[in-house]
């Protein structure tokens, strides 16, 4: 799931050389694909007006749940003129990211944390804006223009833009999907006055496959092609700030930081590999921990563990509270300790995610005596509310 605030790089500049435009296509793919691109594609800015149509219906439906910022200015992301008017062409360029080894594995590792294929290594949004802003300084040298990059954090709908510039198509679990790298993309963009030639929309390839659909843990797909967020364990480990709503929290078994089960389950991935060259490495550390150890992460800890990750913008509280939320789910009864530690927390939201861990793991007799002792002296509405509806 995941775009978040606006992040825009303006480079301008006289430019020196003017070069016909299909040439200038074609040298602009080679810097591409040296740059470490796996795939560049070129559209109109005005060619995903149904995609407009379905994004402001799925706001009006308030699929997006608490992401605000997609809703705010609607008309800068239907429309790539919205955002900048002087825009003529798109180009969609994509960085595979596929996994080594398969990412649903971990789930049956029920002491081990489960943290999205993506957020394993450094953050993407970083490692993909400094080749944009490379391939962008190299086509404003090379031809008179002026451009703006995005790497997922603007208003862009960069997954229809992907599909009407050939990379891939928008599957039934609306992530794109490539024939030659399955659901595993990043995608970035660049925008620019340059009057290029276009590549052909891509079609739809999933014909009758629900794949996606069907392994989704919390159901968030009411539709092929339609997502409520606010039933996605990606949002609610990630989007969402307050406690995670009950009725989801055994679904989410041990992922503390995005879910990869609708990406991986995808048959396309299986061309995902082939050739492939590892450019964006997971961190050892990074790819089962252990919930024991994340649990003791005070705040220095956590930023420390997670330099340079996008985990660390959800803050040490909202990591805990998903942490806990998976020892709960351990069946561990030696974790019990490590949620029974947090019940002092200073937030009340690791308290909350502690006392629910509690009453999965611990005997009654044994909770109904934490739960004398802890609500008299919690001051915290929310917490006090996790111990009744626990008892």
């Amino acid at each position: 799931m995941a775009g978040r605030r606006a992040g825009v790089a303006d480079l301008r500049g006289p430019g020196f050389l003017s070069t016909d435009p299909t040439e200038l296509k074609a040298a602009l793919e080679r810097e591409a694909r040296a740059l470490g691109f796996d795939c560049i594609g070129i559209t109109a800015p005005g060619t995903i007006e149904n995609a407009g149509k379905h994004f402001l219906e799925f706001i009006a439906s308030g699929g997006h749940g608490d992401m605000d910022w997609l809703a705010a200015q609607p008309e800068r992301r239907v429309d790539p003129r919205g955002l900048w008017s002087d825009v003529r062409s798109v180009i969609m360029l994509g960085v595979n990211y596929g996994p080594d080894s398969d990412p649903l594995a971990i789930l049956k590792q029920r002491t081990r944390a489960a943290i999205s294929v993506y957020a394993q290594g450094d953050d993407y949004h970083d490692l993909i804006k400094k080749r944009l802003k490379a391939l962008a300084r190299w086509l404003v040298a090379t031809a008179p223009s002026d451009v703006k990059v995005f790497v997922d954090t603007a208003a862009v709908m960069e997954k229809p833009l992907a599909q009407a510039a050939h990379l891939g198509w928008q599957g039934k679990h609306t992530n794109l999907v490539s024939r030659e790298f399955g659901s595993w993309l990043f995608l970035g963009a660049i925008y620019t006055t340059l009057d290029l030639p276009r590549d052909a929309a891509e079609i739809d390839h999933c014909g009758s496959c629900r794949a996606c659909l069907d392994i989704c843990p919390t159901a968030a797909f009411p539709a092929p092609y339609k997502l409520d967020a606010r039933r996605c364990i990606s949002y609610l480990t990630i989007e969402s700030k307050g406690p995670i709503p009950r009725e989801f929290r055994k679904s989410i078994g041990n992922r503390i930081y995005g879910c990869d089960d609708c990406l991986a389950a995808c048959p396309w991935n299986k061309f995902a590999q082939e050739g492939r060259e590892v450019k964006l490495a997971a961190r050892d550390e990074l790819r089962a921990p252990d919930l024991a150890e994340l649990a003791r992460l005070d705040d220095a800890a956590f930023r420390a563990l997670f330099t340079k990750s996008p985990v660390k913008r959800i803050g040490r509280d909202r990591f805990l509270r998903n942490v806990l939320i998976a020892i709960g789910n351990s069946g561990e009864v030696a974790l019990a300790e490590e949620a029974r530690r947090l019940l002092d927390d200073e937030s009340p939201l690791v308290r909350g995610a502690a006392v629910w861990a509690l009453a999965q793991l611990v005997e009654r007799d044994e909770f109904e005596a934490l739960m004398t002792d802890a609500v008299a002296n919690e001051l915290d509405e929310g917490v006090r509310e996790e111990w009744q509806a626990a008892s």
